[in-house]
């Protein structure tokens, strides 16, 4: 290219920073391996010939695409640039989800986001291990070596059930009050807030009546909505607004539920990393919100 533009071996060399003699050689060298004349020579000027025209056509976009091949690399390598898939629990989906993919957007918009909708915890870590998923937000408990949990926050847990019912008129409940109420959980074996309303439960000395189980947090809420029972869900869920729900606190030990981000131990990605630290400071900056 240096010595087509320059249409002078001398120039050509000073441009590049070596001497004449072996540019020349490798001008030589690259003819004989193609088995085409590039370049007429005389004394006064070197002109194209149609096949080094031709040649100097497609070497100028080779090198344009290395230089965008190695400014990708580099965005990608900075974390600026990428795809990140993401997995959450239900009541995330509807509150945390909403506000972090709109960050991530303005402030790395060139990293693909891909959203999984609502996945229990179980799912969450099988796809997470098969690389299925990059980022799953979830309840723990998680027992699983290979991943890395850290906590976002603490999350209260509520009592929902239908608009009118006796338990209503209080403004805030304990598990004795439950004592007897038909309850809709999310699927036993595969929740995990299945697991933390059972242990709500024993831990109060109060026998858990488990009348419905549902794959979906929205499902819960439309069973809670005909009257078919109470739940007990973390607080986001009650921002779903579902009508004819109505949500009050529980109150006593064990009342609460974490909430947390879980990542591969070993993905060293720069566009996770980015991710996290995004996740970190909305989850910081709607601490009062209680999304």
């Amino acid at each position: 290219m240096a010595v087509a533009e320059e249409r002078h071996f001398g120039r050509a060399a000073e441009r590049l920073h070596i001497a004449q003699p072996p540019l020349s050689r490798q001008i030589r060298q690259l003819e004989t391996e193609l088995g085409a004349q590039l370049l007429e020579r005389n004394t006064r000027k070197v002109e194209l010939t149609a096949a080094g025209s031709a040649y100097l056509e497609r070497a100028r976009e080779i090198l344009t695409q290395v230089e965008v091949a190695g400014n990708e690399a580099a965005r990608i390598a900075s974390g600026l640039q990428g795809r990140l898939v993401v997995s959450c629990v239900g009541s995330a989906t509807y509150s945390l989800l909403p506000a972090f993919a709109c960050t991530l957007r303005e402030e790395i918009p060139d990293v693909e986001l891909v959203l999984r909708g609502e996945l229990l915890v179980p799912h969450q870590v099988e796809r997470l291990l098969a690389r299925d998923i990059d980022l799953a937000v979830l309840r723990p408990p998680v027992d699983e070596t290979a991943l890395t949990v850290r906590t976002l926050r603490t999350d209260r847990l509520l009592v929902a059930m239908p608009e009118g019912h006796a338990l209503a008129s209080r403004r805030r409940l304990n598990v004795k009050d439950l004592r007897g109420e038909d309850l809709v959980v999310h699927a036993g074996g595969t929740s995990v807030m299945y697991g933390a309303v059972a242990a709500l439960f024993r831990d109060a000395g109060v026998e858990a009546k488990f009348r419905h189980e549902v794959a979906e947090t929205s499902t819960l809420l439309t069973f809670v909505a005909a009257g078919l029972g109470l739940a007990v869900v973390p607080e986001p869920v009650s921002k779903l607004g579902v009508a004819g729900v109505t949500f009050r606190p529980v109150s006593g030990e064990g009342a609460t539920i974490d909430l947390c981000s879980a990542v591969r131990a070993d993905d060293n990605s720069a566009t996770l990393y980015r991710a996290l630290e995004v996740l970190d400071r909305v989850v910081r900056s709607a601490a009062g919100t209680k999304i």
